[in-house]
């Protein structure tokens, strides 16, 4: 079974967060939130969230990255983080990052060179190398992202396809129209 972590970082956005953990688990993979500071986080208003302490997120099959402030900027500023970014991308694990996560994430990281990528509007001014996209999500290679809490449905749903999962059965009990 495949193991997805939602790495989070004190301030990060909960819709964000919390809506592929939930999608996933239902599309049969098991998803854990982690974090590499400490045993809890609290998001941008105040929602606390149990977190699994790692020093390393090599036994993970896909990281997700929330946006949110400060989180995204917290997460860009990870240096365990931003390390597993490259070296999932390299090996050809999945990175999915939403809404601040790709501006400041991803960038930190220096891995959006010539990726189509897309972000919350206004942080596509990050991007100095990449081909930005106002697409909902984008998916390019390994590399998924998406714009910002309206769009976590859509983007769960995609990374459940990316897993090897199917997203209907799971749209179809959520009664999600798109």
């Amino acid at each position: 079974m495949k193991t997805i972590a939602v790495v989070l970082e004190n301030g990060f956005e909960e819709i964000e967060a919390v809506t592929p953990f939930d999608v996933l688990i239902r599309a049969g993979f098991r998803c854990e939130f982690v974090s590499t500071k400490s045993e809890s986080v609290t998001s941008s208003r105040g929602m606390v969230i149990k977190t699994k302490k790692v020093t390393s997120l090599d036994s993970y099959d896909m990281i997700v990255l929330p946006g949110g402030m400060p989180g995204a900027k917290n997460l860009s500023e990870n240096v365990i983080v931003l390390d597993a970014v490259r070296s999932f991308l390299q090996e050809g694990k999945k990175v999915a990052a939403i809404c601040a996560a790709p501006a400041l994430v991803l960038t930190a990281a220096g891995v959006t060179a010539g990726r189509k990528v897309t972000c919350y509007p206004g942080m596509e001014k990050y991007f100095k190398d990449a081909d930005f996209s106002e697409d909902r999500v984008v998916t390019d290679g390994n590399l998924i992202t998406s714009r910002g809490p309206a769009t976590a449905m859509e983007f769960a749903f995609t990374l459940a396809d990316e897993l090897g999962g199917n997203s209907q059965p799971v749209k179809d009990g959520m009664l999600y129209i798109r």
